[in-house]
């Protein structure tokens, strides 16, 4: 398991589209199995699915149901058991977290890891892959709602709230302008001051970056920003479409980390 907080700090980008394609990313039969008590448990059962550029997805579901999982195996961090991984057309199943950071993919933990002894202008030129200027670094702050001059010099330490580590980890994330950048349900963990601004950096990143974005998240507000909405519940994939075809199959009156008995198909299917 790698230790960073944040992949993908190569910007190298080998990978070419297949002409005629719009799509990016193609997952085929992808199957995770894991050995539990001396019997194997499925986490993931035979996704397909394909992601076109310059898209906004949000993968949701029930907790347990393999989100995360196929999150990690998407960037690299897991193998799957079963099945193929295509990226603009080349197969890169078997390619390790971080030749899929040098093809354009990287992936940001629920939980920014603390670098002692780290600035957080030596993170974000790390991040860019090359030497730059503090004005240049206070750009990326700022993109995020952080007074440049308030953080710049500061550790990225136990002194930074949660809401602090997240936005700092999306500015880099922003320095490294990888073509898809994979979020692990980035509300975690943070207030709700901080999410409201989270929501206005996510929109902003899609708006102004072109760029692809997949959120792993259960969370409202989220989901009523993304372009398409993957639904994975019981490590099978459910539904997927435009956020007007599965809101209303998620929602109805209810929110999506519904509880059972809520009238929510998807979320009863996890406790029949």
């Amino acid at each position: 398991m790698p230790s960073a907080g944040i992949l993908g700090i190569s910007l190298e980008i080998p990978g070419k589209p297949q002409e005629g394609s719009s799509f990016m990313l193609e997952l085929r039969n992808i199957s995770f199995d894991v050995d539990e008590n001396s019997k194997t448990k499925g986490i993931l059962k035979n996704i397909s699915l394909t992601l076109e550029d310059n898209k906004f997805v949000v993968v949701t579901g029930p907790n347990g149901g393999g989100k995360s999982t196929l999150a990690k195996i998407i960037a690299g961090i897991e193998k799957p058991t079963s099945g193929q991984i295509f990226w603009n057309g080349e197969d890169i199943t078997h390619m390790s977290v971080t030749d899929r950071a040098k093809c354009g993919i990287s992936y940001a933990f629920q939980q920014p890891v603390r670098f002692k002894g780290i600035t957080v202008f030596d993170l974000i030129q790390l991040a860019t892959g090359k030497k730059i200027d503090v004005d240049k670094a206070c750009e990326y702050l700022s993109e995020v709602g952080l007074c440049a001059k308030d953080y710049i010099r500061r550790e990225v330490n136990g002194s930074l709230s949660g809401g602090e580590l997240k936005r700092i980890e999306i500015a880099t994330v922003m320095a490294r302008n990888t073509q898809m950048t994979i979020f692990d349900e980035p509300e975690a963990g943070i207030d709700l001051w901080s999410f409201q601004n989270l929501i206005r950096v996510f929109e902003k990143m899609h708006e102004s970056s072109h760029r692809n974005i997949l959120i792993i998240s259960h969370q409202e507000r989220i989901l009523n920003i993304a372009d398409e909405i993957v639904m994975i519940a019981n490590g099978e994939l459910k539904a997927m479409g435009t956020k007007e075809e599965i809101l209303p199959q998620i929602f109805g009156t209810v929110s999506a980390a519904a509880p059972s008995g809520c009238g929510c198909k998807f979320y009863e299917m996890q406790n029949e």
